[in-house]
């Protein structure tokens, strides 16, 4: 973990005015922001929104498009304003910025992941802001991240940041809104994000932006699990970047005592598509998240989908609850065979390379962030 090292995301509603359109103020108050980040010795790397919130105005459309084509075309000209005011705003104080667009197949595969980790590293080491956006204008199913709050969660993870800062809107994760309730308590620190947490997030996000907050528990949750702390907050005064940084922030921090994965699980978790799903016992399901244990034939309860030896496979309990991730050593016609059967049973059904479903080696939890 690279304790100098800060992922910052700033959302479409800090970028734009309430109608859309690029709020160029705003880009120059935050390349302010990071360039005092950057003087005091910290390596940044910042994910935008704003690209179609940017753009579609001056496509002509009155109001932010529904359509996957007009968003694509809105992004395709947003991006470049974008771009063309970080660039402006940062060149004065010496500081180049360059852009990466990604998608989730990025991610999803582990050698596209690895390159983009290694074009950032190369960045960083020349004194370079990464700038990292998704590729809308290629991405399909709607915009795949569906908002970049996921993206800088991955991002963080990826290059190993010791702090994910989420720029918002709204100072902190409250009891209720407070905008409706003055009374209203703020959650100054959180360290389990747990359902009672979950059940304080609000729906959706503003007209020109797609996250909520809820989709921000999730980043956190995703950057907590790497080992990365995160924060949701405001940044709307001079100076304000740098105060969250040293721990004085208005708004929420979460916390995490976990260690980071190594790539291949950081891959496994976050990046990977489970091919089946595999539901297992109350007892396999305590040895896997208690005792760090393989999960063996014995604990099986149930198979869905199909998948091969070397699939990724998602792991759940009776409740339906997703425990974690692994790489499979079973078919889904084996696996159903001897589900629920002893090793020496096993043995004498099939032939597998190994007797163990998933190998802890193999496995990565995701309960209980």
């Amino acid at each position: 973990m690279n304790e100098q090292r800060i992922v910052v995301k700033i959302g479409s509603s800090s970028l734009t005015s309430e109608h859309g359109g690029l709020n160029r103020e705003q880009v120059r108050f935050f390349a302010e922001e990071l360039r005092a980040l950057r003087q005091a010795g910290y390596q940044i790397v910042l994910v935008t929104s704003g690209a179609v919130a940017a753009g579609f105005r001056q496509m002509g459309y009155e109001q932010r498009p529904k359509l996957l084509h007009e968003k694509q075309a809105a992004a395709a000209v947003g991006q470049a304003l974008l771009m063309q005011a970080y660039q402006e705003y940062l060149l004065p104080y010496g500081i180049s910025a360059a852009q990466i667009l990604l998608t989730r197949q990025d991610f999803a595969s582990r050698k596209r992941g690895h390159n983009a980790y290694m074009t950032i590293e190369e960045l960083l080491k020349l004194g370079v802001i990464p700038i990292v956006n998704e590729n809308d204008t290629v991405s399909i199913d709607e915009l795949k991240f569906g908002d970049n709050d996921t993206l800088s969660a991955l991002v963080a993870n990826l290059v190993h940041a010791s702090q994910l800062i989420i720029v918002t809107d709204m100072d902190g994760l409250y009891t209720e809104d407070p905008r409706k309730n003055p009374h209203a308590t703020r959650f100054d620190v959180i360290e389990q994000i747990t359902d009672e947490i979950y059940s304080y997030a609000g729906g959706a996000g503003s007209a020109v932006g797609t996250g909520g907050m809820r989709s921000k528990l999730d980043a956190a949750r995703i950057a907590m699990r790497g080992g990365v702390k995160a924060f949701v907050g405001r940044i709307a005064e001079p100076h304000d970047l740098m105060k969250t940084v040293q721990g004085d922030g208005r708004g929420t921090y979460f916390e995490t005592h976990q260690h980071g994965l190594p790539v291949k699980k950081q891959w496994l978790g976050f990046h990977s598509t489970p091919l089946g799903r595999v539901v297992v016992d109350e007892g396999a399901e305590q040895a896997l998240l208690d005792r760090g244990s393989s999960l063996l034939p014995a604990g099986v309860k149930s198979i869905h989908g199909e998948f091969h030896p070397g699939d990724v496979v998602e792991v759940t309990n009776l409740r339906g609850e997703v425990l974690g991730r692994g790489i499979v050593n079973y078919d889904h016609e084996q696996l159903s065979q001897v589900a629920g059967l002893s090793t020496p049973d096993v043995l004498k059904r099939c032939e597998v390379s190994r007797i163990e479903v998933i190998h802890r080696d193999e496995w990565v939890t995701l309960r209980s962030l």
